[in-house]
């Protein structure tokens, strides 16, 4: 727990069941873009990684801008391979990630990545989620899927 190779991976006492998902280094991109997050496994195998969109998010409509849901698809990658996996996320890279934008996602309320681990092999990891909102994942915003490149042994 605590902080973990870049990333402050621990339990958020305000949010039971949630783990805190942030770099150490708070002047790079996750903390500057995209704020507070937060993850979990959920009781069905996935990952779900939490954030909460507010108007720095948004386009011109007042929805969460296309470019931060990508972002939060490619987090989720690393948060899954952590929170699943107990994977370096700090070392691994992104080597695939592809997208359909499904509807907007709206400020004010949380938008959730739910990812699977499909496979992992000794240097990669196929994954797919889902990008939703609502209690009870309702509204749907996107579908993606991913391949991570774990870190090279050294």
């Amino acid at each position: 727990m605590g902080e973990t190779r870049g990333f402050i991976y621990e339990p958020d006492p305000a949010n039971p069941g949630w783990f805190r998902w942030e770099l150490a280094d708070t002047t790079r991109f996750n903390a500057q873009t995209m704020g507070a997050m937060l993850v979990r496994a959920d009781a069905d195998g996935r990952c779900r990684l939490r954030m909460f969109p507010e108007r720095k998010h948004s386009n011109l409509l007042d929805m969460v801008h296309g470019a931060v849901t990508l972002a939060l698809m490619d987090i989720s990658l690393f948060a899954a391979m952590r929170t699943l996996l107990n994977g370096d996320a700090a070392g691994s890279v992104t080597l695939e990630l592809s997208s359909q934008f499904i509807g907007a996602g709206m400020l004010g309320a949380p938008l959730d990545a739910v990812v699977e681990v499909m496979r992992e092999t000794g240097k990669l990891v196929f994954m797919r989620g889902t990008v939703v909102q609502g209690e009870d994942d309702s509204h749907l915003v996107a579908a993606f899927s991913g391949i991570v490149r774990k870190p090279s042994r050294k």
